[in-house]
């Protein structure tokens, strides 16, 4: 009976602890400087890539494959339980690395391949039950639901190095684990404890509303196409439809850019301000990443879902990819400068939280509310896509020095994206509804 009466903001703020933890993936930054140092680890920019991609293509299949499917056989609470418990595991393992090139195996199995899949497994249960009790604000439920994970980033980042703005110590003489002498294996560990522990905490309040519940007061619109919440399509019915492929490539390509750009900021900051004469790179990348991107990506999460309810999540899309392209473009010429890398990571920051406040809200839209938990994770594929893409491309280009030929086709992709959202219509409603 409890969890029928249960106040449904109470779900939010479970949803979003859990999401701060898994958005630790995003803090990945915070540890390549260390890992590529050729005193100790010594891997290559590519190989620092390889780790986040494999941990975002885990991530992205774990979820589809088998999270998807199973929260809706026993709910939310036990899938997330179990992700955080997975996850925690990941980097505790890959803090028993040794301090020679051979960690890498460590930490791509440790962080990458069971860290990732433990996000996964969590990742979708706050999406999928936040939906079913909040039919009513899609788009700024979604955007909270996942905001956390941005917002995790900024937390986890400086927890390593200390909160610092520029010359401004935020954080005091206090300089983060690092300056307190803490090892990556050492961080890896306090990460790993902490994430099983928080992440359990907010699973004991996932859970659906009882079946046919409705906010009080509110009553759904006419059931003329999917976004009624009344016409559910199956994975099976919506992987034949063209707005299925629409809606993956186009997730793609935002993928790619915000990934991408996650995943090198460090790397390719410090190479484009220490050609420029800049000193203080480390700090100022790490500002960019900890403080510009991880806050604005979280902004963007909540406020591009709150911009869709009004305009619609199609033409929010388009809007989103217009500005994601341009800026991709334009980072590459900036970042050479302190505060063009600052303004460059905000702003490809806040479009890229903006793709999952409107992607799982757009998939409920054109194709039903019932079986958002077990079709968004297939639109999720596209995020794995692009973190394989994005990433490694970025590592690879680093390497030889020519980051151009990451960055800016990934712009150009997420210009591509904004057209093929330009020429999509909504699915035709199915003419037999709530198929199960």
């Amino acid at each position: 009976m409890a969890e029928k009466t249960m106040n449904r903001w109470i779900v939010v703020a479970g949803g979003i602890l859990i999401q701060l933890c898994l958005g630790a993936i995003y803090a990945w930054s915070a540890f390549t400087k260390k890992l590529t140092n050729p005193e100790t680890f010594d891997f290559s920019k590519t190989q620092t890539q390889i780790i986040f991609g494999v941990g975002l293509a885990s991530f992205a299949v774990f979820m589809a494959l088998i999270a998807g499917k199973w929260q809706a056989k026993v709910g939310p609470r036990i899938v997330a339980m179990t992700g955080g418990i997975i996850m925690g595991l990941g980097y505790i393992i890959a803090s028993f690395a040794p301090n020679d090139p051979s960690a890498f195996w460590w930490v791509l199995i440790g962080v990458g391949l069971i860290g990732g899949a433990g996000i996964g497994f969590a990742y979708v249960c706050p999406i999928a039950a936040l939906v079913k009790w909040f039919p009513d604000k899609k788009g700024l439920i979604t955007g909270l639901a996942v905001a956390g994970f941005g917002f995790g980033a900024l937390i986890w980042v400086k927890l390593t190095g200390g909160f610092t703005f520029g010359p401004v110590k935020l954080s005091g003489d206090w300089t983060g684990l690092y300056g307190m002498g803490w090892s990556v294996q050492e961080v890896f560990r306090l990460y790993g404890i902490l994430f099983a522990v928080l992440v359990a905490a907010g699973a004991m309040v996932m859970v659906n509303p009882p079946s046919g519940w409705l906010p009080k007061g509110w009553t759904p619109p006419p059931a003329t196409h999917a976004s009624s919440g009344l016409t559910n399509y199956t994975m099976k019915q919506m992987v034949s439809t063209p707005q299925f492929w629409g809606l993956f490539m186009t997730f793609v390509f935002g993928a790619t850019a915000g990934l991408m750009v996650i995943g090198i900021i460090k790397l390719f900051g410090i190479d484009k301000l220490t050609a420029g004469g800049i000193e203080n790179a480390d700090v100022i990348t790490g500002t960019a990443m900890g403080l510009f991107y991880a806050l604005f990506n979280g902004l963007g999460r909540i406020i591009w879902g709150t911009v869709s309810d009004f305009t619609g999540r199609k033409n929010a899309i388009i809007l989103m990819c217009l500005a994601q392209g341009v800026m991709m473009i334009l980072f590459y010429f900036i970042a050479g400068n302190e505060w063009g890398l600052y303004i460059g990571a905000a702003v490809i920051g806040f479009n890229f939280g903006g793709n999952f406040a409107l992607f799982p809200a757009a998939t409920a839209d054109f194709f039903g509310n019932k079986n958002v938990g077990s079709n968004y994770p297939l639109v999720f594929l596209a995020y794995g896509v692009g973190g394989i893409v994005g990433p490694i491309a970025g590592g690879i280009m680093g390497d030889h020095h020519i980051w151009m030929w990451a960055i800016i086709p990934a712009g150009v992709a997420c210009l591509l994206g904004a057209v093929i959202m330009i020429a999509m219509r909504p699915p035709k409603p199915l003419e037999q509804t709530d198929v199960a």
